[in-house]
Order: structure tokens, then C-alpha cells, then sequence
């Protein structure tokens, strides 16, 4: 694949400089690693971007590799879900690695790092732990168990594999600095016992290393060279190069550098908060077309290819700030504006009803077909026939009895352009118990063949319509914003509280062209005049509102300019 919108931001600069310098003997190397305890959201998709987009720029590789190190929280089925979802962005892993790979041999460095006498068992609990680092400003507490011998420590951290302790009964910690400036470099935990099956070595271990344990030295086996990373992981770049310092490499040691994560306005990422949205129903699932997961926007229809370019085009910088949802939904129109077929379909049907429309010897109604274009941003997408005849659907709000200002669609008395067919005039309305208009009776000029007048005059309008003969029923489903505020949380100090209630109105009613009934699962057609819509992949019939066809984000950038 090729990455548009290659940007010479800093993290390009560095391998630049390396690859100058020949750092790495000329190579580049990176990695995406997430864990698989969730589903990857918008925010993993700027990092594989990110992650993919350097390698393939400078001609160097990817891998990815899953950082399985918590048996608690980790399964087999987000590893297929990770995989899955980084095939359908577009890139594929030069290697798929795990941290449980490397098991042996971290298991190995910690005794090395005990033997030279940098890291020793701790009785403490963690909330003890805790307490010693102290905080900003305040010194730490030395453990009274730093001063064990290493003959010691190599006896009890043997017996932590062995099974012999209880889960938080002893964790094996790193001795550095109990003073430093930087909390991440107070003693870190390096090790835990957990006595927990893991979904790929099974009941091996029974103790599992820490992130910042893992995470470095799964980077020096795999010889990588770049370790790019979020912002939340510079002040644990200290430890990084820390560890790496003291181990016996089998390389270079790579370099960690941190860019300014994704965040999105009225959206949050948070696996907790995600979670709890599924739990409680709140959502259908983690690949609700509400969520910001990656399986979510999938279900809704979001190109691939927008993500790309949207997390790409925004360009990676030092500081945290949070991107305009808008402006992702504008790369999305702009994607599906030149792939998504057209449609006609009518969400609010409203009986339109040609009384001068002709009928054949038997008395029905003739039908005719008119030959449509499938995407006028793309001759080679062809054309399709529709069918009209006497009775049709039109949407509710294209009829107005007593039309307000600048009302230009139908109304008694007016002449609109039904796309594609025929110029018709509202004669009558007829009402349902209710009072609301339940069929309108219109004429047609059958000289407007293909919607223009031959004496040339105007009409100021044209609607979308649906022959009721030949209408395929379809469910749509249209979205609103998940979280009602802009920051969810800002205000009311949990992000959970901001859940919009109304975030999702099912149209049961909704009548289409009978050509939507070929589209495939998965693709999203555009439904003329409305939006872009998704074709359910596990309920036939059932199309989600992707993005309306208004650019919100233009309408933004105009007001601020």
C-alpha cells in the first residue's frame, strides 16, 4: 500500500537521521503492540498508521506483536479481532510475534538483573508499594526488603516460578533510584505472581512481567529500531532505556519516541467506559455502530481508506488536542463520494399518486423503466433501470399544504421535478383521522420525459421517489452523536454521564428502489438527497445512516475563518 500524505514531521526526521547516521546498519524497524484484553478503536488506528506508515516509507518493516503479559484480561478472541481489524485498515505485519514468546528469556534477564545485584523480591503489597514511591516533590521509602542478598533474592524469585506463593504475596522489582525525580524509576515492579491460565501458554507460568518490563526488551529481541509510542509513555521512557542499558542486547537498543494520541470530540476510548456502554446495553455490542471501535465503524460503513487518510493527514506532533469528529465524517464523504453507488430510497414514505398516469388494455397501470446513472463520480460504475408507474412514495417533508419560506418542493398547485422521470403538479391532498396528509394526487406532462420541459421552463426543485409497485422494504437505522458534549466528562467529571439517550431512531416503514436489494453486505450505497448508507452484514434489510451527505466540517471552518 501506498501512504499518502507522507509528512516530514520529527518522528521522520529521527529515522532520517538514523538511517544517515547508520544507526541501524541502515534499517528500520517497527511495531505495533496492543494488548489483546479489547477491541482496537479510532485511537489504534492513528497508531498503525503511524506504526505501518514509517516502515513503509523508508523501506523497512512492522510487526505486530501482543503485548499478552495480564492472563486476567487477555483472549484468543481479541487476537483474531486485532488481526482482522488491522487486515481490513489495509496493512499486513511482516511478523505476528507475542510478548509470551519471549517468556524464557525475560525470565532470564531478571536473573541476570538480580545477579548483578539491580532488583530483588518484595513482600510488600501493592497499596505498600504504592506508598513507599512517595510523589512529586516527596522522597520515597526504601523497601526493608531491598537489602536482601542476591542469593537470596535468585532462592525466592526461583520459588515465585516454582508456584510456591500466593498471588500479591511477592512481586520482583527493579532497584534504581528511590529518590528520582521520575516516579516511574522508584523501584518498578517488574514481575507479580498470578497463578491465571494464559489463552496461549496455559498454566506455564504463574508469573506474568509488567508493561515496562516486557515492553523494551520484547523491543531488543525483535531488533527493532523505532519504538514509537503515545504521549502517556514519555515518562516511562527513563525506565526504557534503563533496562536496556543493563542487558546483554542482541542488538542496537532501539530508540522510544511519543507522538500526541488521537482523541476525538462527542467520542471516548476509554476500554472501561466502552466496556461498561456494552454491559449495560447502553449499545448492542463492541461492534455497535455508535462505538468508536474499529469494528464499529466498520458496521456503520466508514472506509478504510478514510481512516488512513484522516489519521495520516492530521500528522503526528508532541502535544495532546482533540480532532473535530466532523473532520474524520468529511473524510468519509469525501471516500464514499466517489465509490458509493446511488440509490433511491424514502425513510418517511408519503403516497404520491398520478391520476393522468396511463393504463394498459386490463386497466393496469403501465410501467415505465428509466435508465439512471450508479455514480456520477464514476462512468465505469454504468447505469441501472428504475421503474415508475402511476403510484409512488415521496418523502413526508418534500409535501407541505401550506409551505413556509423558501419551501421550493411540492405543494397543491406547484410543479416539481421527479429525478429522472417526469415534471408533476400537486392537484389535492387527502388526511389521515389524524389530519396529517396521507396521499397526494398529482399530473404529469408526459413531454418531460427524463425531467426537463420541452418548452424550457423551470422548476425549482427536485425529489427522490420510489414506485410503490416495485419498492423493496427495507430498516434503516439513523445515528446522532453517542455523547452529547464535545469533551464527555468536562463538565460533570465522568464521561458516562454525557450518554445520549437518543443516539440511535430505527425507521421500521422505509420503502427503496428494488435494486438495493442486490447490494452486498457490508457496502454502503448513497441514498439520493439523504446520505450514505451501510448494508448490515448479519441482517439483511437493514441499512445504517453512515455520514449525510451535509459537510459539517466545511460549515465549521467556514464560521471560523
Amino acid at each position: 500500500m501506498t501512504q499518502t500524505g507522507a509528512a516530514n514531521d520529527f518522528i521522520r526526521d529521527r529515522v532520517r537521521t538514523d538511517l544517515e547516521q547508520g544507526t541501524y546498519g541502515g534499517r528500520v524497524q517497527t511495531r505495533f503492540p496492543p494488548e489483546p484484553n479489547g477491541y482496537l478503536h479510532i485511537g489504534h488506528a492513528k497508531a498503525i498508521t503511524v506504526d505501518f506508515g514509517i516502515a513503509e516509507q523508508f523501506g523497512g518493516i512492522c510487526n505486530l506483536r501482543l503485548d499478552d503479559t495480564n492472563p486476567d484480561t487477555e483472549e484468543a478472541e481479541y487476537f483474531e479481532s486485532i488481526l482482522d481489524d488491522i487486515g481490513w485498515l489495509g496493512y499486513t505485519p511482516a511478523s505476528v510475534l507475542h510478548a509470551s514468546d519471549y517468556f524464557e528469556q525475560l525470565y532470564a534477564w531478571a536473573v541476570y538483573l538480580i545477579e548483578k545485584g539491580l532488583a530483588y523480591v518484595d513482600d510488600s503489597d501493592i497499596e505498600t508499594i504504592s506508598a513507599q514511591r512517595g510523589g512529586f516533590g516527596k522522597a520515597g521509602v526504601e523497601s526493608p526488603y531491598r537489602t536482601r542478598s542476591i542469593e537470596q533474592n535468585l532462592d525466592l524469585f526461583a520459588r515465585m516460578r516454582a508456584g510456591e506463593f500466593a498471588d500479591g504475596s511477592k512481586v520482583l522489582r527493579a532497584k534504581i533510584d528511590m529518590n528520582h525525580e521520575n516516579m516511574s524509576m522508584r523501584d518498578p515492579v517488574m514481575y507479580r505472581v498470578r497463578h491465571s491460565t494464559h489463552f496461549r501458554t496455559g498454566d506455564t507460568w504463574c508469573i506474568y512481567p509488567t508493561y515496562d518490563w516486557a515492553h523494551g526488551q520484547s523491543d531488543a529481541i525483535e531488533k527493532v529500531t523505532h519504538s514509537v509510542c503515545t504521549l502517556e509513555f514519555d515518562t516511562h521512557r527513563p525506565l526504557y532505556d534503563w533496562y536496556l542499558s543493563q542487558l546483554p542486547l542482541p542488538a542496537e537498543k532501539p530508540v522510544q519516541i511519543e507522538f500526541a494520541r488521537l482523541e476525538l470530540t462527542h467520542t471516548v476510548t476509554s476500554k472501561r467506559r466502552l466496556a461498561k456502554l456494552v454491559n449495560d446495553g447502553t449499545v448492542d455490542g463492541w461492534d455497535d455502530p455508535r462505538m468508536p471501535t474499529l469494528r464499529g465503524l466498520r458496521r456503520r460503513g466508514y472506509p478504510a481508506a478514510a481512516l488512513r487518510a484522516f489519521c495520516t493527514e492530521i500528522g503526528t506532533t508532541r502535544t495532546n488536542s482533540r480532532q473535530n469528529i466532523e473532520a474524520l465524517e468529511s473524510y468519509v464523504r469525501r471516500e464514499l463520494n466517489t465509490t458509493s453507488l446511488r440509490r433511491m430510497a424514502v425513510l418517511h414514505p408519503l403516497r404520491l399518486v398520478i391520476d393522468n398516469w396511463p393504463t394498459d388494455a386490463e386497466g393496469n397501470p403501465v410501467v415505465e423503466y428509466f435508465e439512471v446513472t450508479n455514480n456520477p463520480e464514476n462512468p465505469a460504475d454504468g447505469t441501472r433501470q428504475v421503474a415508475f408507474s402511476g403510484e409512488l412514495v415521496i418523502e413526508q417533508e418534500d409535501f407541505a399544504e401550506v409551505p413556509p419560506p423558501k419551501f421550493f418542493r411540492l405543494t397543491v398547485g406547484r410543479e416539481v421535478r421527479l429525478r429522472g422521470a417526469y415534471l408533476v403538479t400537486a392537484t389535492s391532498v387527502e388526511h389521515d383521522p389524524a389530519g396529517n396528509p396521507s396521499c397526494v394526487h398529482a399530473t404529469y406532462d408526459p413531454a418531460t420525459r427524463g425531467g426537463d420541459a420541452p418548452d424550457g421552463r423551470k422548476v425549482k426543485s427536485t425529489m427522490h421517489w420510489v414506485s410503490t409497485a416495485h419498492a423493496h422494504p427495507i430498516t434503516v437505522a439513523l445515528y446522532e452523536r453517542l455523547f452529547v458534549t464535545e469533551v464527555p466528562g468536562e463538565a460533570t467529571g465522568e464521561a458516562l454521564d454525557d450518554v445520549n439517550p437518543n443516539s440511535r431512531e430505527l425507521l421500521t416503514d422505509c420503502l427503496a428502489e428494488a435494486t438495493l436489494a442486490q447490494t452486498p453486505s457490508g457496502d454502503v450505497v448513497q441514498f439520493e438527497r439523504l446520505g450514505y448508507f451501510a448494508a448490515d452484514p448479519d441482517h439483511p434489510g437493514l441499512f445504517h445512516r453512515t455520514v449525510g451527505l451535509r459537510d459539517e466540517w466545511a460549515a465549521i471552518q467556514k464560521r471560523r475563518g
